[in-house]
C-alpha cells in the first residue's frame, strides 16, 4: 500500500499580519500534482488543517478545493483534527463522506475510529486519534471509574491505544496529532513544559505512525514513527528547513519504505543581518531574489534608524519583522520580541514577564512552580 503522508497546513494562518492563503493555495497545487504522479492508495493529512477552530469562509473554500482535487485522483483521503482545529466542526458531514472514501476524524470517544483498506498483501487498518488531552480522556471514561485516574499524556494516549484494541499481527497505521517525546520542536509550536510529551514505545508495535503537530519533517526514535514536516515555513527557526510530504509504501508485514517529495513554496524565508547601509547594498541583495522572500532583518547598528522598515521594504518588499542586535538591546530586551506573543508557550511568556518586572531570571524552583499552575490549567 502506496501512502502520502502530509500535516499541519494551517489553513487561513496568518504571520506576522501577512496572510498565507496565496501561499497555501499554491503548495497544496503541488500535493496535488505529486499525488497526481505518485499515484497513493490514501492520502494521510495529520492534524492541523485549520489554524484556528473557527476558520475563514477563505479557508474553508481551500480545504474544499483541496479534498475535490485530491478525491479525483486518490480513492481514499484521511483528515485528522488537530489541537488547532474544531473536531466537531470539521467532522461535519463525515458520515456521508465517509460512503466516497473521505474519512473525517470524530470527536474522541471511548469508540475508537478504524478504517480498513485492502492491497495485495491483504487488510490494512488505519486508527485516527484526534489530538487528545488528559481530560478528553477522563470525559470519554467518565463513567469507568478506573479511567478517571488519568493525569499524563502518556497515560492518556495509553488508553486511547489500549481501546483500539490493535491485532499487531495485522499491518497497522496510527495517524495521530500529538508530542512524541526526543522530537524537535519549532518556534510558535505550543508546548506545556514538555507534559505534553508522550513516550514512543507507547505506539512503536504499529507499522507506520503519521504524526502531525510538530513542523519539522523527522523520524523519532523509530524510523516507522515520523512527522512528514509542514508543507509550508511558518516561523523564521524554520529557515534552514526544506519543505515536503512523506511517500511510504508498506508492502508485506514488516517490509515499510519512505521517501520524501520535495515541496517548492511560492515565497522562500531568509534571516538576513547587517547595518542599515549594508542590507541597502546592491551588492548585498542583488540577484538572491530576496524581493520575492519573507525576511527577518537585523539591524546592527547601534543608533535606531528612522522610519527604517519602510525605507528597507523598497528592497526587501516582503519584510516580516525589524529588530536590532546592538549594545543597547543586549542589555535589555531585544526589539521585536513583543511581536511574536502567539507563537511562545505559556512558560517562555511568564518567564519573560517576570524578568522584565525584576530584571533577573527565574530560578528552578519559580519555574517548577509555574510549570504546575500551567499545568493544572491546560492539563
Amino acid at each position: 500500500m502506496k501512502i502520502l503522508h502530509t500535516i499541519d497546513p494551517h489553513l487561513g494562518k496568518r504571520v506576522n499580519e501577512f496572510p498565507m492563503l496565496d501561499d497555501q493555495a499554491y503548495i497544496l497545487d503541488q500535493i496535488v500534482r505529486i499525488v497526481q504522479k505518485e499515484q497513493p492508495d490514501v492520502v494521510l493529512i495529520a492534524g492541523d488543517v485549520y489554524n484556528v477552530s473557527t476558520p475563514s469562509g477563505e479557508a474553508v473554500r481551500l480545504l474544499n478545493d483541496f479534498i475535490t482535487s485530491l478525491h479525483a485522483i486518490c480513492d481514499h483521503i484521511v483528515v485528522l483534527s488537530g489541537n488547532h482545529d474544531s473536531a466537531e466542526r470539521l467532522a461535519f458531514g463525515s458520515e456521508i463522506m465517509c460512503k466516497n472514501g473521505v474519512y473525517f476524524s470524530q470527536t474522541f470517544s471511548a469508540n475508537p475510529q478504524k478504517i480498513t483498506l485492502n492491497d495485495s498483501f491483504g487488510e490494512v487498518n488505519i486508527y485516527l486519534l484526534p489530538f487528545v488531552r488528559p481530560i478528553d480522556v477522563r470525559y470519554a471514561f467518565k463513567d469507568d471509574s478506573e479511567e478517571m485516574s488519568i493525569t499524563t499524556y502518556d497515560e492518556a494516549i495509553s488508553q486511547a491505544i489500549k481501546v483500539m484494541d490493535p491485532d499487531y499481527t495485522q499491518r497497522n497505521i496510527l495517524v495521530a496529532h500529538q508530542y512524541i517525546k526526543g522530537a524537535d520542536r519549532c518556534d510558535g509550536e505550543e508546548s506545556i513544559g514538555g507534559l505534553d510529551e508522550v513516550d514512543a514505545t507507547i505506539v512503536e508495535n504499529f507499522d507506520y505512525v503519521a504524526l502531525g503537530h510538530l513542523h519539522r519533517p523527522q523520524q523519532v526514535q523509530y524510523p516507522h514513527i515520523r512527522y512528514s514536516g509542514s508543507p509550508l515555513k511558518y516561523s523564521f527557526s524554520e529557515v534552514n528547513n526544506t519543505k515536503s510530504v512523506s511517500i511510504v509504501e508498506l508492502n508485506e508485514k514488516g517490509s515499510l519504505s519512505i521517501h520524501k517529495k520535495v515541496l517548492v513554496p511560492l515565497h522562500d524565508w531568509a534571516d538576513l543581518r547587517g547595518t542599515y547601509d549594508e542590507l541597502m547594498s546592491k551588492s548585498f541583495y542583488e540577484g538572491k531574489g530576496y524581493e520575492s522572500m519573507y525576511v527577518r532583518l537585523t539591524l546592527t547598528d547601534e543608533d535606531e534608524i528612522v522610519d527604517a522598515m519602510n525605507k528597507l521594504r523598497g528592497v526587501y518588499p516582503l519584510a516580516m519583522q525589524l529588530q536590532y542586535d546592538n549594545r543597547r538591546t543586549q542589555s535589555s530586551m531585544t526589539v521585536g520580541e513583543a511581536e511574536n506573543v502567539e507563537e511562545k508557550s505559556p512558560l517562555e511568556l511568564v518567564s519573560e514577564f517576570f524578568e522584565r518586572q525584576n530584571g533577573q531570571p527565574m530560578n528552578d524552583e519559580q519555574k517548577d512552580l509555574v510549570t504546575n499552575l500551567i499545568n493544572e490549567i491546560f492539563v
